[in-house]
């Protein structure tokens, strides 16, 4: 069963027959197909259900010249409504079965951003249809079966404004670094080492969550699941026509990327609202969107 089934809405769901049962209904309910012929006799299609707005559950196998349907596998998904990414963007096939991890180079996390390609069908019939593969943007969405809602950080404008400045000076000293700028790299240096120093004098007087105001890193042996802490900027609240469960689809912004965050409201320690933080572990996924 997949472990971030529960972020859609189905959390009573526990056993395996249940999955076979829910799986038979979704493909019922599936509200869009995508085939790609393979050979003659053998069609791969992609059936999705959507369960909400955004929020569904693709399944992908087999359809057989008889007319029946074989499962290879399945997965949530939460679609991101905003382009989190314009870095130009890698995709590679995962070696178990033909699905694909997007890879994103983005300077503002500071690290090699993985991500499961949640619209892999139409990336499979483009590169069979020889169309552009190249990557406009990227919409990046997590799912997450546990978090926290932590209190804001208090800042004025001042601190605010010099924040974004400094942010914008870092992505310029990365970027030069990537291209093998030495100073910048002795730059960025002396100031992860000046902030080690600011960080372990204030760690003896204050709250470690009253330091670091957002954070994004690999978490677990998984390469698509993150750490993070972000700012809440927008909060809708979707019902899973289904399991008639609550779900929460925040719009998180860490380390200047926004991306949506679905979790369900079971699993949510304290009230969301615009301004406080989430603190959670997320599976990321992202919408490819190709050039034409």
């Amino acid at each position: 069963m997949h472990k971030f089934l529960r972020a859609a809405g189905f959390s009573e769901c526990i056993t395996k027959r249940e999955e076979e049962a829910l799986l038979n209904t979704l493909m019922k309910k599936a509200s869009a197909v995508n085939r790609l012929v393979l050979a003659e006799d053998t069609i791969y299609a992609e059936y999705r259900c959507e369960l909400a707005p955004g929020l569904g559950v693709s399944l992908v196998g087999e359809e057989r010249p008889e007319g029946s349907f074989q499962l290879d596998y399945y997965f949530p998904y939460l679609t991101g409504d905003c382009a989190s990414s314009k870095e130009e963007c890698s995709i590679e096939r995962h070696a178990e079965r033909e699905t694909y991890a997007g890879m994103l180079d983005e300077y503002k996390v500071g690290i090699s951003l993985i991500f499961y390609v949640s619209n892999s069908m139409e990336y499979r019939i483009r590169r069979k249809n020889r169309y552009s593969l190249e990557s406009q943007s990227v919409n990046l969405s997590g799912l997450a079966v546990e978090g926290k809602v932590l209190l804001p950080i208090q800042k004025t404008a001042r601190q605010i404004e010099m924040a974004k400045v400094a942010s914008m000076n870092r992505n310029s000293l990365l970027e030069a670094a990537k291209h093998g700028d030495e100073d910048a790299m002795e730059t960025l240096t002396i100031e992860d080492i000046d902030l080690y120093s600011k960080i372990s004098r204030r760690l003896a007087k204050e709250d470690v969550y009253s330091i670091i105001e957002s954070c994004f890193m690999p978490w677990g042996i998984e390469c698509d699941q993150y750490s993070i802490i972000g700012e809440i900027k927008e909060i809708r609240t979707l019902k899973n026509e289904i399991s008639m469960e609550e779900i929460y689809n925040m719009t998180i912004e860490c380390n200047d990327i926004l991306f949506n965050v679905g979790i369900n409201k079971k699993d949510l320690l304290g009230e969301p609202a615009v301004g406080r933080r989430f603190k959670g572990q997320i599976w990321m996924m992202g919408k490819v969107n190709f050039k034409e």
